[in-house]
């Protein structure tokens, strides 16, 4: 009897063994493409960190490897900011930083050597990795593993994702994106099952979150809109009361540890709605469980009494709070999602960054290809069978969807509920259509003349029926290619988008030459290391704030303004400077301790990303704070914007223009055209005959992509 029980069971348990041993390698596979895909810009370039914030991430890793914990917490950085300076412990998210030590201390505790710069670069890849396993615990918790499946090989390509996680990109979001779908994993975890286990794991992955990148924002006003739908649909449950109130308690207790947040998770409006959901939750559920222990009519008291003075004391609470200011209000980043024109009036620093700019319908087919149409399809398979999880990635993916319209740079959000989805879309539609191609056919039969005629009517019933059968057969066969077809153009839509846009680092540039080859244009790294080698230690460089943290990760010396961004009015004064004639230009810049002055010219090689192309944010900014800057200045009488001859007057005199554009009338840089043809505006200059007076070139790189000039002290002056 022993025997012929257990015989049965060895199928199944070894078929069961087979699929999870298949699932492992499937997702293992998808974890080295996703690492692998990432690595052009280090085999085609070298292993070099990308971008402009990147550079400071790495310097302060560097610092942290360097001094240890407790003085990077207390590090005050007297390079950036002059004079003011910045407390670099206090004004960051650590857990980049911290994640990259952390690796680097145990790669070197089992004798691998390594440098910091190679972990640093190589970060994003192995997060992309985690990110593709995330994606598949959430996906499968929403819907099944062969689900989850399809979506980690999605994630593992996709550009929107791919763009802030090559090697090289040393951001936040190269950590922050896998701890963002690990705690919704997590979170949907502790509401299927309502243990508070689950949903302390949330919270410490809130809290990674939330050492990493300022959007861990998104995740406490996402979770409690769920909570909130949830009650307003009447899907409550204990499961998604213990679940919120664990997550809540302890991810708020935990988040408040990053002195960079501090009490903003319960002071700051952005947090509000969480704080208001959790109330709300504790008074429902206080309400439900006094009803049964008192009788229907004491109830009906204690109901309008309860809501009464609950109200009342919400309403006398948030008055008092947004009157003394305890309540802070919304940031002007949280103002420029509702409203995409309010940054341009009112903070004109948040729209000078092209990634705050509204999102083109070209970039979301550029960045999700065939997500933007599974995506829908996704969400129909999710309001069919509607649950509480799928309430959840229901309203992750429409409020995504709204942010990434606004702000280019949260394309970031919409990529990863975009793969769950269009994965769920394309593992159900699959199945739908792989089944019915592996039915067996059915032989059809035709009456014969000698059956009765209610016979020969049933025969031709099913007769059609069994066409129509076969017909669908071929239907499905027709739609399972072409899904395999667009599979396969996403593939190499994602690898040409990969290779071509997101593995070029900023800090060296590449072109195509006619022959094929490819021409290196590495200007900066030239510049930043004559400025380090050829100025003194001190030297105070002035340049855009664009360029501020890789001036002093990589020339080492004091800049005035960089990519933090936090104090506008110091940022306008080097707009007013580099707006301004030269004389009042150099009465600021002695103002502010200047010794040189760096400017971005592309002119010569048709480089748009200039300081020309940059100036009438400068213009704006530096307006901001000085009324006699005026926009309209720098336009001619057709309110065109133009450096030839046509310009404006204000224009063709200021430092930025003079800078920029000085010797360049002598350079012929087409032929048949005349010299002084600059490349990225298409014109021949207005002003070829500059002459500087209080400023003296001292280096021109190669390409005259960088250019630096030294502040003439008051008794040099030419």
């Amino acid at each position: 009897m022993i025997k012929q029980n257990s015989t049965p069971n060895l199928p199944t348990k070894f078929d069961s063994r087979k699929q999870i041993i298949s699932r492992m390698a499937i997702l293992i596979m998808i974890c080295i493409l996703a690492f692998s895909t990432r690595l052009f810009s280090v085999l085609r370039y070298e292993s070099v960190i990308h971008e402009f914030d990147p550079y400071f991430n790495f310097r302060t890793t560097q610092h942290l490897v360097k001094e240890g914990f407790y003085n990077f917490l207390n590090w005050f950085d007297n390079r950036s900011w002059y004079p003011l300076g910045r407390i670099v412990g206090g004004t960051i998210y650590p857990g980049l930083m911290f994640t990259a030590a952390t690796i680097y201390h145990v790669l070197r505790y089992f004798n691998f050597t390594v440098v910091i710069r190679n972990v640093c670069v190589l970060l994003a890849p192995v997060f992309a990795a985690n990110t593709a396993v995330a994606t598949y615990l959430l996906t499968s918790e929403l819907s099944d593993e062969k689900c989850g499946l399809v979506a980690a090989a999605m994630i593992a390509i996709v550009p929107g994702y791919i763009s802030r996680s090559v090697a090289g990109s040393y951001d936040n979001e190269a950590i922050a994106i896998f701890a963002l779908l690990f705690t919704y994993f997590l979170w949907l975890r502790s509401v299927n099952t309502g243990s508070m286990f689950w949903a302390a794991l949330a919270s410490l992955s809130y809290f990674y979150m939330v050492s990493a990148w300022g959007g861990y924002v998104f995740i406490m006003n996402l979770i409690p809109m769920h909570v909130l739908t949830l009650l307003l649909i009447g899907r409550s449950s204990t499961r998604v009361y213990v679940a919120y109130s664990t997550f809540y308690i302890l991810g708020v207790l935990l988040s408040m540890q990053i002195t960079f947040v501090g009490f903003q998770p319960a002071q700051s409006s952005e947090h509000m709605l969480a704080l208001g959901t959790f109330g709300l939750i504790q008074l429902i559920f206080g309400i439900n469980w006094v009803r049964t222990h008192i009788s229907e009519q004491q109830f009906r008291r204690f109901l309008w009494s309860t809501i009464s003075t609950s109200a009342i004391v919400f309403v006398v609470l948030a008055t008092i709070g947004t009157i003394t200011g305890y309540i802070s209000p919304w940031t002007g980043r949280f103002y420029s999602l509702l409203d995409p024109t309010y940054a341009k009036t009112h903070i004109p620093i948040i729209a000078s960054v092209s990634e705050h700019q509204p999102t083109t319908w070209a970039s979301f087919f550029f960045d999700l290809h065939i997500l933007t149409f599974l995506f829908p399809v996704g969400l129909y398979f999710c309001f069919a069978d509607i649950n509480d999880t799928n309430v959840f990635i229901i309203i992750y993916g429409v409020t995504s969807v709204y942010f990434a319209g606004v702000m280019v740079r949260l394309m970031l959000v919409l990529a990863p509920v975009s793969c769950v989805l269009s994965g769920i879309a394309v593992s159900k539609t699959l199945r739908t259509y792989t089944a019915q191609i592996k039915e067996p056919n059915v032989e059809i039969t035709t009456p014969t003349v000698n059956q009765p005629i209610d016979k020969k009517l049933k025969k031709k019933k099913e007769g059609e029926e069994t066409s129509v059968f076969a017909i669908k057969r071929e239907i499905a066969l027709v739609m399972v290619i072409g899904i395999i077809a667009l599979l396969s153009f996403y593939v190499i839509h994602c690898t040409w988008v990969t290779s071509e846009a997101y593995s070029s680092p900023s800090i060296v540039l590449a072109a195509n030459q006619p022959d094929g080859s490819r021409k290196i244009f590495d200007d900066f790294r030239e510049a930043y290391y004559w400025l380090r080698m050829n100025t003194k230690e001190d030297a105070r460089i002035m340049s855009w704030w664009d360029y501020g943290y890789q001036l002093a990760a990589m020339a080492n010396r004091t800049v005035l303004v960089d990519n933090n961004t936090w104090n506008n009015s110091h940022i306008a004064q080097v707009g007013q400077a580099m707006s301004s004639t030269e004389e009042r230009a150099y009465e600021i810049m002695q103002s502010l301790d200047v010794d040189y002055v760096l400017v971005i010219f592309g002119g010569l090689i048709g480089y748009s990303s200039d300081d020309i192309n940059k100036f009438l944010w400068m213009v704006r900014i530096g307006g901001s704070t000085d009324p006699r800057i005026k926009e309209n200045d720098y336009y001619n009488s057709m309110g065109q914007f133009r450096v030839d001859s046509q310009g404006s007057e204000t224009l063709l005199n200021c430092l930025m223009y003079k800078l920029s554009y000085y010797r360049f009338g002598e350079i012929y840089t087409e032929g048949g055209r005349p010299s002084g043809y600059d490349r990225v505006r298409g014109t021949e200059i207005g002003n070829k005959n500059i002459k500087l007076d209080y400023v003296e070139e001292v280096f021109t790189s190669e390409h005259w992509i960088v250019r630096i000039y030294k502040v003439l002290p008051p008794g040099n002056r030419g």
